[in-house]
């Protein structure tokens, strides 16, 4: 069941189930009352993560509290993406915008990658997971995909299960379809991995290239930036090997 874009949706944390009223957070009382202005017994979205989405009723017992009452379960909790996406931290703000859309074509999974030309960094696991449930708000998603500490390159690929093929982004390639590695894959199980804006190196391309569960795809004739290459990576995996068949 597709989501319900006409009503404002929230993040909770608290579990949600009929007729238990939730307190909402100061930040959430912020956003909700004042922000959008939103009356007593206005009804919103709410979802967990675990618990499914429920519509939900607001509640305001005082001029400075706010109950969030579910009533009704309007989609069950659906059964969370497993791919994974694999990436060099970009620069702040490029960094966001890769996590959003990251979130909003379905990746499960995110992991930060440090590679030899890396040149952003992780400052704030928070605040990506704080960019990760924005984005799950937005998208309709109901799953609240998993953030995990940055790892080196060459330590994931040390311990990585090799059950999951890794699709990586190699700007080497010398096609200019992706169609014809991707459409080789049997693996249900999968991670995509993209560099950083300078590159893989030649020593990583090299790396990658001799595993057996890796499968390098070129992402057409023009030279992309990361946060781009991402984009384009993940449509056409979703639209080939993905859920969009």
């Amino acid at each position: 069941m597709r989501a319900n874009f006409r009503m404002q949706r929230l993040f909770v944390d608290s579990n949600l189930g009929p007729e238990t009223a939730i307190e909402a957070s100061a930040e959430q009382y912020n956003y909700l009352a004042n922000v959008l202005r939103l009356e007593n017994d206005r009804e919103i979205l709410t979802f967990n993560g675990r618990d499914g989405e429920w519509r939900t009723r607001l509640s305001f017992p005082t001029r400075k509290r706010l109950l969030l009452i579910p009533v009704e379960q309007i989609r069950p909790q659906p059964a969370a993406s497993d791919l994974h996406y694999l990436f060099a931290p970009l620069k702040i703000g490029r960094l966001d915008y890769l996590v959003q859309k990251a979130v909003e074509m379905g990746a499960g999974h995110l992991q930060p990658v440090m590679t030899q030309h890396v040149q952003g960094r992780i400052n704030s696991l928070e605040k990506i997971t704080a960019n990760v449930i924005e984005a799950a708000e937005q998208c309709g998603i109901l799953s609240i995909p998993s953030v995990a500490q940055p790892a080196k390159l060459t330590d994931l690929l040390d311990g990585w299960d090799r059950a999951r093929r890794i699709i990586f982004c190699d700007e080497g390639e010398e096609s200019q379809n992706p169609l014809p590695s991707l459409a080789q894959i049997q693996e249900r199980k999968l991670a995509l991995l993209v560099g950083p804006e300078g590159g893989f190196s030649f020593e990583e391309r090299e790396q990658l290239r001799n595993l057996p569960f890796v499968t390098a795809i070129p992402l057409g004739p023009r030279i992309l930036r990361a946060d781009t290459a991402a984009v384009a990576a993940l449509a056409v995996v979703q639209a080939t090997i993905g859920d969009w068949r």
